[in-house]
């Protein structure tokens, strides 16, 4: 496991919601005090929740919690809780008579597992932000990874458990963290060794496929999936960037997606990642040197999501430990 996590950074904490009825849940990033943000959709299939706010030209330029959300479109109702709480405690945008948070959102979908009827909801949000801590966040098969899954080309039925994994890294003054839920239809794979962590399963149900090798090899799954994956996430540091330089800093962070799950950014996937910056630390920074960062801290959550994930044995989908692979 890679050390360090997004609440490393000052001003941040990060709170978890687990159902128990049925594996799904949300996650959200707390920055009450505000924070400038940014995001990058590259999956062709996304669900989000105020991402135009975030682009360079809009007027406000500051949110105070991001949410990251199990249950497809529906779990977008979990952000409600997440405001709910937010008012409660004094934050938001002052706008005439009212005080309004500003919570973006992406949601991953974990309805294979499961009554999907059952999904965050706006109790589940605010039950988030009320565990919220700046202690290192529990990881693994919790609050938005609880119900995610890796390597679903070939079906679900071969695939295995994803999770949510953080990790960070500090250069000088400067701090840069990472949150991923990883719920993609490509493997995870470890940059450094090229090995597969978590993925498709070959027909042993133990051994892993290495979904690019069978489709160069001519493998096709005989359907091919839409929409039922999706890995999301927030980059986060404590320079001081404009939202200009946050929506960048998103998007040089994608390439950690890059290195660690293959193939990303499919038709079937909505992969989407927040970009936040506190400005704590006082110093601007370097934009290559933040991007640098931050593709790498990103690659490493998506290996620490896996390596902590608990296998489900409906359906079938065992974790990286189980396997042997961690």
């Amino acid at each position: 496991m890679f050390p360090g996590a997004i609440t490393d950074i000052a001003g941040l904490a990060v709170g978890h919601f687990t159902d128990t009825r049925r594996p799904t849940g949300c996650t959200v990033l707390l920055c009450p005090q505000g924070a400038v943000a940014g995001v990058d959709v590259r999956g062709a299939a996304p669900g989000t929740r105020e991402t135009d706010l975030l682009h360079p030209l809009a007027t406000l330029e500051q949110v105070h919690a991001i949410l990251l959300t199990g249950g497809s479109a529906f779990g977008l109702d979990a952000a409600t809780g997440v405001m709910r709480w937010l008012e409660e405690q004094g934050h938001g945008v002052q706008v005439g008579p009212a005080r309004v948070p500003i919570v973006p959102a992406a949601v991953l979908f974990d309805l294979w597992v499961g009554d999907a009827r059952i999904r965050p909801d706006a109790a589940s949000g605010h039950a988030a932000c009320e565990a919220a801590t700046t202690a290192h966040p529990a990881q693994g098969s919790v609050g938005a990874g609880t119900g995610a899954s890796v390597g679903k080309l070939f079906g679900i039925g071969r695939a295995m458990k994803g999770g949510i994994g953080t990790a960070s890294l500090k250069v000088g003054a400067i701090t840069v963290g990472a949150l991923v839920a990883v719920n993609a239809i490509g493997d995870v794979v470890d940059p450094a060794s090229g090995r597969v962590l978590a993925g498709a399963r070959a027909d042993d149900g133990r051994t892993p496929l290495d979904t690019l090798a069978a489709i160069i090899d001519g493998q096709l799954p005989a359907h091919l999936m839409d929409g039922m994956a999706t890995t999301i996430g927030i980059v986060a540091t404590d320079a001081k960037l404009t939202k200009a330089q946050a929506n960048k800093l998103a998007s040089m962070a994608h390439d950690g997606l890059s290195r660690s799950i293959n193939p990303v950014h499919t038709a079937g996937d909505g992969d989407a990642l927040f970009a936040v910056a506190t400005g704590g630390s006082g110093k601007p920074g370097h934009m290559t040197v933040l991007g640098a960062l931050a593709a790498e801290v990103t690659a490493r959550a998506v290996l620490n999501a896996v390596r902590a994930a608990h296998g489900l044995a409906e359906p079938n989908l065992p974790s990286a430990r189980d396997l042997g692979l961690a």
